[in-house]
């Protein structure tokens, strides 16, 4: 007999479903976007940080080294000309979209569990990176940032009076 306290907890669906999604855009000729609620365990340039969110460009054309695991996205991309290497939290993402049309799916913020000051810091030294100083999160930054690899601009507004397309949160 098994009560719910017993259960083992299952792993969360968000990095499958980013994947799938990713995957999706990627077999449609679409670009997928993912926005970012940032935080101390994001690894973003902050100067593009906008109401403490950026929206990063994943495709494949857009980055190198791309990673979308269970755990952490990782790519590198250039911003402003000068590159980056991006590390995102899967718990962080709130969005995927096709940049061409908005389909794609929202998710619930996942709060932290715990986050052990020097936890990024430490897995950086498994991998051996060397981690660049974080700076704080300003209102005036640019927001749709997106890699400078590729010739399209960040999504623009939709025009007034267009429906506005619409994401399925999973919880």
């Amino acid at each position: 007999m098994t009560t719910e306290d017993s259960m083992p907890e299952l792993p969360s669906t968000r990095p499958y479903l980013l994947r799938a999604l990713h995957e999706w855009c990627t077999d449609n000729d679409f670009t997928p976007y993912l926005v970012v609620r940032v935080n101390e365990s994001v690894r973003v340039p902050r100067e593009y940080v906008n109401n403490g969110e950026i929206v990063l460009n994943v495709s494949y054309d857009a980055t190198s080294a791309l990673q979308l695991g269970n755990d952490f996205i990782e790519f590198k991309a250039r911003f402003g000309g000068k590159p980056h290497e991006i590390i995102v939290p899967v718990r962080r993402v709130v969005a995927i979209y096709a940049r061409e049309n908005g389909q794609g799916m929202a998710f619930a913020l996942e709060e932290d569990p715990q986050l052990q000051p020097g936890a990024l810091l430490a897995a950086d030294a498994q991998r051996g990176a060397t981690a660049p100083a974080l700076q704080s999160v300003d209102g005036s930054a640019k927001r749709d940032a997106a890699p400078e690899d590729g010739d399209e601009p960040p999504p623009s507004p939709p025009p007034a009076g267009a429906q506005r397309p619409s994401l399925k949160r999973v919880k």
